[in-house]
Formats: C-alpha cells, sequence, structure tokens
C-alpha cells in the first residue's frame, strides 16, 4: 500500500482528524488512485490498515464516519469507495444525476430496471412524505433479498448498487453485523444502505438542481484542484 511515514506531521493517525480533512477538501477516495496523494490511503500509516482497532485502522474508520452523519461514504469514485462532505453532496448530487430525481431518471429510460428494484424498497410511494417513509434504511442482504436478487433471481447485485451510488442515490449508511430473528447480531458487520435524502433530507439534497450539472462538475474539480495540484484531466478521471 501507499501512505506515509507515522511520524510524517501530514499522517492522519484518527478518524476526527479524517473527519476534519474530508469536511476541508470535500470529496476523499479511500484507495490511492490517478491524482497523488488524493486518497485515504496515501494519508495514513500503511501499517495500520485492517488491524481491527477502530482507534487507528482507517478501514474501520469508514463506519464510524458514515455514522457521524457528517460525510456520505460510498462507490462514488470510478466505482469504488469513498467519502463526501455534507456541505459539498448537493453539488456532488446534482453532477451525477444530472438533475434528475430517481423515478424521473427511470421513466426517462436512464436507469435500468434492476435500479428501480432496489431503489423501490427505499423510495417514498405515492402519498407518503420523505421524513415517514416505511423504510430508510436496510442492510445490504436484507436489500438483495427484497429486490430480488436472491437465490435464483436476478444477477448483477453488487453492479447495481454501484451504480446507484456512482449517480449518487444511494449511500452506506452503516456497517454492521446481521441479526438473527431474535435480534442477535452474528457474523461479519456488513453495509447499511440508505437514500442520502434520509441522511439530510430532501429538500438538501436537491438544493443544487437549478444549477446546471456541468456548473456543478467544475465547482468539485475547482475545489479539488485548491488541495491537489494535479492535472484536471486526472481529476475528471477519477470523478
Amino acid at each position: 500500500m501507499e501512505g506515509v511515514d507515522p511520524k510524517d506531521p501530514s499522517c492522519v493517525h484518527s478518524s476526527d482528524e479524517l473527519l476534519e480533512v474530508i469536511g476541508k477538501v470535500g470529496f476523499l477516495p479511500l484507495f490511492a488512485n490517478e491524482v497523488p496523494g488524493f486518497s485515504v490511503e496515501n494519508m495514513t500509516d500503511p501499517g495500520c490498515w485492517w488491524n481491527g482497532d477502530p482507534e487507528t485502522d482507517p478501514w474501520e474508520w469508514r463506519g464510524i464516519l458514515a455514522r457521524t452523519g457528517k460525510v456520505a461514504y460510498g462507490k462514488f469514485f470510478h466505482n469504488k469507495a469513498g467519502f463526501v462532505s455534507k456541505r459539498w453532496f448537493p453539488e456532488f448530487a446534482n453532477f451525477r444525476r444530472d438533475g434528475y430525481d430517481f423515478d424521473a431518471r427511470y421513466d426517462d429510460g436512464k436507469a435500468g430496471r434492476k435500479e428501480k428494484l432496489i431503489m423501490d424498497l427505499f423510495w417514498p410511494e405515492e402519498g407518503e412524505i420523505w421524513d415517514s417513509p416505511v423504510k430508510t434504511s436496510m442492510y445490504s442482504n436484507e436489500v438483495k433479498d427484497l429486490a430480488g436478487f436472491g437465490k435464483n433471481g436476478e444477477k448483477g447485485f453488487e453492479g447495481t448498487c454501484t451504480k446507484l451510488q456512482m449517480s449518487s442515490y444511494l449511500t452506506v449508511k452503516d456497517f454492521r453485523p446481521r441479526q438473527n430473528k431474535k435480534g442477535e447480531e452474528y457474523g461479519w458487520a456488513v453495509a447499511i444502505y440508505t437514500l442520502p435524502e434520509y441522511l439530510w433530507g430532501y429538500e438538501y439534497v436537491t438544493r443544487c438542481y437549478k444549477e446546471s450539472p456541468e456548473d456543478s462538475h467544475k465547482k468539485i474539480i475547482s475545489q479539488i484542484r485548491k488541495h491537489f495540484r494535479s492535472d484536471e484531466k486526472l481529476i475528471r478521471k477519477v470523478l
């Protein structure tokens, strides 16, 4: 892995420090990419990854930061994981959604049937309002089964979830072990999916729809270049 010496002043040592960095930059992929330095991996001690200690393990910080409600976490960067701050998410959503709510996107043929199977589990039904749906978050395995991707069902569940995250409609709220019928946790932690609208409200997430998606794109690139003096073409590739 890439990374920095833990004694280097630039090294990020805790989830709190990482949250501060994301708040300042606005966007941060989890792993190294085409833009030098532009990732959690590049900012942390490579010897701390996957040690299982939430105090020092950047892998564990994903869930810690997702639970704060101050960032969105998901596969946002070239189909790979990373963070977007609450401050910058409306611009990000406008750019990625091209100004479409999901139902309108689907009606215009810009989203597929498999994506709709998943979004129908979360999207308010006609007559419902955003702050009172039956379900606001679900375990990834629950989403898979309810959307019909279980055994002998639809194929490509992970890829479909990635598409929805890349288009900013789906995000990860937490990572927790699954629960049995008695409510007891078991096994490895899995992703808890939700919509950004349930984290921050529909009006907040969509407040940049009045701008052109290209204007939002330019703002995002400009913001990243303030902190990472990379070729614009490389930043566009990561985005």
